[in-house]
C-alpha cells in the first residue's frame, strides 16, 4: 500500500519509513500540514499517517481540512497526546484510528492492515481469490495449499487489485499506489510485474480491461 508519513521528528519518521518500505509499502514523507495538503492533492495513498503537533499548520486542522474537503482516506493518528479528551477529539474530526507515542511498529503495522480492511469492505484478515489466499499478516500468497514466492512489488500490485474489489485500476493508478516519489518507474515496468503475475498465479487471475487497466474478477 502506498502510506503517506506526517511526521515533522526526522528520527521518529526514519524509523517509521524503514520498517515499513520492508513490508512491501511505499510510503512518502513530509514534515509539515502544508506539506501533506499539497501532497493528498498530486498523489493517492491507501492511508494517511498523521502526528497533531505539527509545525504551522497542525494536525488537527489538516485532518478536518482532508474531510472537508471530501478526502476519505483513512487516516491513523500518532500523537503523544495521551488525555481521553485529546483522542476523542481526533476521532471526531475524521480520524480512524489512534495510536499513542511511544507505540511497538508491529502494531502500528497491524493498525495498519486493520484501516485497510475496513475501507476496502474486508472483514477476514486475509483476502481469497477464487484459490488464491493473500495473507496480509505475513505478506504471503498461497494457490491452493502451495505457497508462492513473489517479489515486493508484485506482492504490492496483487494486494493493491485485491483491495480495491470490482475495480479497474489504469496503469497510472497502480504506479501512484505502489512507488514512492523517490522511485524510478520505467516505461513497461508494471506490464512486466503483471506478466510475471499471471505466470505465477494463472493467466486468468488479473484480466486485462482494453483501454483501462487491470481488475481482479472475485467468484469467492
Amino acid at each position: 500500500m502506498r502510506i503517506l508519513l506526517v511526521e515533522d521528528d526526522e528520527l521518529l519518521a526514519d524509523g517509521i519509513k524503514t520498517s515499513l518500505s520492508l513490508k512491501s509499502n511505499a510510503v512518502d514523507w513530509v514534515e509539515s500540514g502544508e506539506a501533506a495538503l499539497h501532497a493528498v492533492q498530486v498523489s493517492m495513498f491507501d492511508i494517511i499517517i498523521l502526528d497533531l503537533g505539527l509545525p504551522g499548520i497542525d494536525g488537527l486542522t489538516v485532518l478536518r481540512k482532508l474531510r472537508s474537503d471530501g478526502n476519505q482516506t483513512p487516516v491513523l493518528i500518532l500523537s503523544a497526546r495521551d488525555q481521553i479528551q485529546d483522542r476523542v477529539k481526533g476521532l471526531d474530526s475524521g480520524a480512524d484510528d489512534y495510536l499513542l507515542k511511544p507505540f511497538d511498529v508491529s502494531e502500528l503495522q497491524a493498525r495498519l492492515r486493520a484501516l485497510t480492511r475496513r475501507s476496502s469492505g474486508h472483514r477476514h484478515p486475509d483476502i481469497n481469490i477464487n484459490d488464491i489466499r493473500i495473507l496480509p499478516s505475513s505478506y504471503q500468497v498461497f494457490k491452493g495449499d502451495d505457497e508462492i514466492k513473489l517479489s515486493r512489488r508484485e506482492y504490492a500490485i496483487l494486494h493493491e487489485l485485491a483491495s480495491h474489489r470490482g475495480r479497474v485500476l489504469s496503469r497510472e493508478q497502480l504506479e501512484d499506489l505502489i512507488y514512492g516519489w523517490s522511485d524510478e518507474v520505467s516505461s513497461n515496468t508494471m506490464e512486466v510485474h503483471i506478466h510475471n503475475l499471471r505466470k505465477k498465479l494463472g493467466s486468468q487471475l488479473i484480466k486485462t480491461v482494453r483501454g483501462l487497466g487491470y481488475t481482479i474478477e472475485f467468484s469467492a
